[in-house]
């Protein structure tokens, strides 16, 4: 049994019977979240009817990105939630150089070796983990048609994936990413 098996909060964000008593909504366990583009895309968002946008040379689909010269893809930097055995997941997008791009193109459509892997820059910043330049990282690849993961070497993102990130500081995380969540767990 984990430790946070003792928090009610916890209990109730994993039953997937429970009702919140305030608005009905129900949760199945923990929250993953995914960026649409990278914090440089200058055009429109995407939307769940139109997931792919072309803006000139300009192209963002929900793996792939180019904007002018520079390739991007989007990939899955995960944190061990403390006290539990379970990960949370963001997909993040990274620069990376052409060649990382299209050795990760091939192997997706089978035309070419497995993706290796490659170095890379973050380009959305979670809240309260900004930074005023793009943090290096490293994609590795990922399970069988999974997107790459990302591993950082540096600074306090690091930290998280070293340590792994507490139940609280993620619901204040999911907070600012704008799903509050915290008083929907609050009581039965």
């Amino acid at each position: 049994m984990s430790l946070l098996a003792l928090d009610a909060r916890w209990r109730r964000l994993h039953d997937e019977t429970r009702t919140c008593p305030c608005c009905g909504r129900q949760f199945s366990g923990l929250i993953d979240f995914a960026f649409a583009q990278p914090d440089a895309w200058p055009h429109a968002e995407p939307t769940p009817g139109m997931p792919e946008i072309v803006a000139g040379e300009d192209r963002l689909s929900p793996d792939l990105c180019r904007i002018g010269e520079d390739r991007f893809l989007s990939a899955l930097l995960s944190l061990n939630v403390r006290g539990s055995d379970e990960e949370v997941h963001f997909a993040l997008w990274v620069a990376v150089a052409p060649k990382t791009f299209y050795a990760y193109l091939d192997a997706a459509t089978g035309d070419g070796p497995a993706f290796e892997g490659g170095a890379g820059w973050l380009m959305n910043d979670l809240p309260g983990f900004e930074s005023d330049e793009p943090l290096p990282c490293t994609l590795l690849p990922g399970a069988e048609g999974e997107r790459p993961r990302i591993r950082l070497a540096d600074g306090p993102l690091a930290a998280l994936q070293a340590d792994g990130i507490g139940f609280d500081p993620l619901l204040d995380l999911y907070a600012a990413l704008g799903d509050d969540i915290r008083p929907h767990l609050a009581t039965d």
